[in-house]
């Protein structure tokens, strides 16, 4: 029997840019994953999509139903050429949708598609260490934890941890 309503994950297109970036502003407005204190625009949301998808890097969606839930993109890890073969995951899924594991879909499919494009590590850099969420996701498809930053940023009235997760790719 199939699913009623599948998830299905694919590339970002410039379509896609008003739901990521709703997605995005909500989390930076009211989590802790992204340091960002204040939406982006669509504008700078159109360009971060360009720029990854200039260097060849994966930035996939997940739809359902019509509608973008989450993504997810892999950049290189640091702007140096030493880093070209180590990439940074970003997975962010819409509030609505938060729990029902789009995260590890997105995450199983990021994977293979940053293989593709060159990279051999993936890093998981995770905002507060209280984001068991993302914490258990990471663990989940494979992740070790390799460090914390403790107090690395100040958001909400509070300092936040930074988390390190790695694993080969």
């Amino acid at each position: 029997m199939t699913e009623p309503n599948p998830l299905h994950i694919r590339t970002a297109t410039p379509d896609d840019v008003a739901a990521i970036a709703f997605i995005y502003g909500y989390h930076a407005l009211h989590g802790t994953g992204t340091f960002e204190e204040e939406a982006p625009s669509n504008e700078d949301m159109a360009d971060r999509l360009a720029r990854v998808h200039a260097r060849g890097w994966p930035w996939l969606v997940a739809e359902k139903d019509g509608r973008v839930v989450g993504y997810a993109y892999a950049a290189q890890f640091r702007d140096r050429a030493a880093y070209r073969f180590a990439a940074e995951d970003s997975i962010y899924i819409h509030p609505d949708h938060m729990g029902a594991g789009i995260g590890k879909a997105l995450l199983d499919a990021l994977l293979p598609a940053s293989a593709e494009a060159g990279f051999q590590r993936m890093f998981a850099v995770i905002g507060d260490s209280a984001n068991m969420g993302s914490i258990r996701l990471h663990e989940r498809t494979g992740f070790d934890h390799c460090g914390k930053l403790d107090k690395a940023g100040f958001k909400f009235s509070r300092y936040l941890d930074v988390v390190f997760m790695q694993r080969e790719i």
